[in-house]
């Protein structure tokens, strides 16, 4: 089988394709092997498609029927890929052990095919071990019918995806037996003797011993932002030196399509000197948001139109933990570009998680002084991902009447953003400027905007705004020093795992509450969830991934409006491998009644094209 992909465009005419007559048909073959790859300098085996690494880009119109051939050539691994967002019915989902499908064996083939019902960002990856990890991931970009090339209803004359991801040059399988063996194999960046000393300069000797023991107790670090360190970042596959660059003219509108495929890795993205307008998350349409800078968790895709001017952009995606950046450049076509060099830029603080990001509602950490340098007008600008301004004396409720009306006096409400921006000139306050608290703490500048939650607003009414007819809680949980993450308190592999079962046609609310101590963004196959983020049921995005800060609680609706069997999974690769994983069954539990009335997911257009 030759490694070139082959794409070809027919019209279908055949009675076998009635019910999508005259589509297209959009046909693709891609073949999964292991080869070795030279990303950093040391040649390692990792996993290619076609030859290439990363996988490559699959571009299709909504309304095509898409035939997607994929064929194992890998020698002792079965594979699958998985549609990331795509609505789909459930044996193309490409999950084993879900609706009947098993895996593609070695030297074995399966066809996908399905009818293309959206239009979007999307991504596609392995569903199978730790082969994500080790590069099976590409981008799946969808057009509105017609629009290609053109970037839907913002007109924009250039269209890029801008891809994120992790590559580690140990293979997953041992990556995670180093997990299993300690929770801590990869916590290189802790806190070191000064930083205990600075904590006892601020706060005492007392508050200082009582803070490390209770740290001690949970056998939590306050550095633990990320499980796995030693990442390369990469843009489209291309580390920080290799560059990849996007050309524009002076003028030109440009859309970016950015993707988090990284197996463990959340980003706060910005672009220096250039202001970005967030039109759409996870492939769903948002009225246009004007930001600086955004977070990004593992799995969730942001679109963004800029209007660059000047000769040269860089765009920055740094990694929570401060270890390092993926970098890429937008370049004006116009000007010689070997003038601009790759600047690696200074690190941001790394935050310090809190005992409120553990739950805990206590602050005795954090020196209360920090307050009053804090800019209470500027709460609005904090990072999004704290979107949620939860009660954190009840932080298994989020309190939406009181989403934009945020207590000033709680600390944990205000902008953090703002923290690096008051220092006075002492020289206690010039020790603290080296250090943020809070997860959602993404120390942006002042006067800069990040993206909240909050922010997002679905682009045309949602179809359905029935309250919820029951609240099914998803409580979030973990063991580090065993390293087991578990949904309800059971891991999926456990025998006594029960699904969660929904009718069809069923409205209900989805309640993630974070018992655990890290962020999980949290992913749900064959549907989208309506975020409730403060807005009117009618205004709500729809989301294929949210993400749940640690010690808090996020909720969603959802109608139930695709039949089968769909996994809701933490989507940092070795939580979810660690068991941190479910089955959403959706079923007719009475075939006699008409089936509801089916939900549409938006397109670009506003147009409904989620029928069956």
């Amino acid at each position: 089988m030759s490694t070139k992909i082959y794409a070809s465009v027919i019209a279908s005419v055949s009675l076998l394709f009635a019910p999508y007559s005259w589509a297209a048909i959009k046909e693709y073959h891609l073949n999964i092997n292991q080869e070795i790859v030279n990303i950093t300098g040391k040649p390692v085996k990792k996993i290619t498609v076609n030859g290439k690494f990363v996988a490559p880009l699959l571009e299709f119109e909504e309304g095509d029927e898409a035939v997607i051939h994929v064929h194992n050539q890998l020698k002792n691994q079965d594979t699958s890929l998985h549609w990331h967002g795509l609505l789909l019915p459930g044996l193309m989902d490409g999950v084993p052990g879900f609706n009947g499908f098993q895996g593609i064996k070695p030297n074995g083939s399966f066809e996908y095919r399905f009818k293309v019902r959206q239009n979007g960002t999307y991504w596609y990856h392995a569903h199978s071990k730790g082969q994500e990890q080790d590069g099976l991931y590409g981008a799946f970009v969808i057009y509105p019918k017609g629009k290609k090339p053109v970037a839907a209803h913002e007109n924009a004359e250039r269209d890029y995806v801008v891809m994120l991801s992790d590559f580690h040059e140990t293979g997953s399988d041992q990556i995670m037996a180093n997990l299993k063996k300690s929770a801590e194999y990869y916590q290189n960046q802790r806190e070191t003797v000064g930083d205990v000393w600075k904590q006892i300069k601020q706060q005492g000797l007392k508050a200082t011993w009582q803070d490390r023991s209770m740290w001690n107790q949970m056998r939590m670090l306050k550095t633990d932002l990320s499980d796995v360190t030693g990442y390369t970042f990469l843009v489209n596959g291309k580390t920080p030196q290799q560059n990849w660059t996007g050309a524009f003219k002076t003028g030109e509108k440009v859309r970016l399509r950015f993707i988090n495929a990284s197996a463990m890795s959340f980003f706060d993205v910005r672009i220096p000197n250039l202001k970005m307008t967030v039109v759409s998350a996870d492939g769903q349409p948002v009225q246009p948001v004007s930001v600086d800078e955004f977070r990004i968790g593992a799995a969730e895709t942001y679109d963004v139109i800029v209007e660059p001017q000047q000769a040269h952009y860089q765009i920055e995606a740094e990694s929570i933990d401060r270890s390092g950046f993926a970098i890429a450049s937008l370049h004006n076509e116009m000007h010689p570009q070997s003038q601009h060099k790759v600047h690696i830029p200074t690190a941001r603080p790394r935050a310090l998680l809190t005992m409120e990001d553990m739950g805990h509602g206590s602050h005795d950490q954090m020196d209360h002084s920090t307050h009053q340098q804090m800019d209470h007008s500027m709460h609005g600008q904090m990072d999004h991902s704290s979107h949620q301004q939860i009660d954190h004396s009840k932080h298994g409720q989020i309190d939406h009447s009181a989403h934009q009306q945020m207590d000033h006096s709680k600390h944990n409400q205000m902008d953090h953003s703002a923290h690096q921006s008051h220092q006075s000139s002492t020289e206690n306050q010039k020790a603290k400027s080296k250090t943020v608290y809070g997860w959602a703490n993404a120390a942006t500048p002042m006067g800069h905007k990040a993206l909240q939650y909050a922010d997002l607003k679905s682009l045309t009414s949602q179809p359905d705004t029935r309250p919820a007819e029951r609240e099914l809680v998803i409580r979030l949980g973990g063991t580090m020093e065993r390293y087991i993450w578990t949904i309800d308190g059971k891991k999926f592999s456990d025998k006594d795992f029960e699904p969660l079962k929904v009718k069809y046609g069923e409205r209900i609310r989805l309640k993630f509450v974070n018992e655990s101590m890290m962020a999980h963004p949290m992913h749900l196959h064959g549907m989208f969830m309506q975020l409730e983020n403060g807005q009117k049921a009618a205004n709500m995005p729809n989301k294929h991934t949210i993400v749940v800060p640690p010690g808090q609680t996020v909720t969603a609706m959802l109608t139930a409006d695709e039949l089968g069997e769909w996994a809701i999974h933490c989507h940092l690769l070795f939580h979810m491998s660690a068991g941190m994983m479910s089955k959403l069954i959706v079923a007719n539990v009475d075939d006699s009644n008409a089936a509801p009335q089916k939900t549409s997911i938006q397109s670009s257009q506003g147009a409904s094209h989620a029928h069956h």
